[in-house]
């Protein structure tokens, strides 16, 4: 049962790295950052359109990196369409937790729907090989960025 559920997450990484949702940079937005992981490579621009409600309307990405780095940026951006920015960030640190943390060490960092939790998943083997770590993480923090108004991130950055 655990070798079918990895073989299923696997297969789910693969098509999301060779056909990653979302990727191109879109006609409009009003938000974008660049983030770039210098240990392998990996670089990747979010862009966010972002309502005057709060309300994450559209999000796209491109750039370059490994199937992990493609995948994650991919669900990232399927996931945060219509979810508060308050809630992308709370995903991003349940997300963030998930891919470093043991479960009983995960911190709330408020509600997030658990529908999208359960489709990240397929990330949470990465938490057995800390270099892919940054790999996976790499979209996310790219995405709390443009949230915030700074335009580039880096793995080499304390944060991550």
């Amino acid at each position: 049962m655990f070798d079918d559920l990895r073989d299923l997450y696997q297969e789910v990484i693969l098509d999301h790295g060779k056909n990653p949702r979302n990727f191109g940079k879109p006609a409009s937005f009003n938000r974008t950052a660049r983030g770039d992981n210098p240990m392998c490579g990996d670089k990747i621009t979010v862009y966010l359109t972002v309502g005057e409600d709060g309300i994450i309307q559209d999000a796209g990405f491109d750039g370059r990196g490994c199937a992990i780095s493609q995948a994650s940026a991919s669900l990232m951006t399927e996931i945060l369409k219509g979810k508060p920015v308050k809630e992308a960030e709370a995903l991003f640190g349940s997300f963030h937790d998930m891919c470093t943390k043991d479960d009983e060490e995960w911190t709330d960092h408020g509600p997030v729907d658990p529908d999208a939790m359960d489709k990240l998943q397929v990330m949470s083997g990465v938490r057995e090989f800390p270099m892919r770590v940054k790999c996976a993480t790499l979209a996310w923090h790219t995405m709390n960025a443009a949230v915030h108004g700074e335009a580039v991130t880096s793995t080499e950055n304390a944060a991550f």
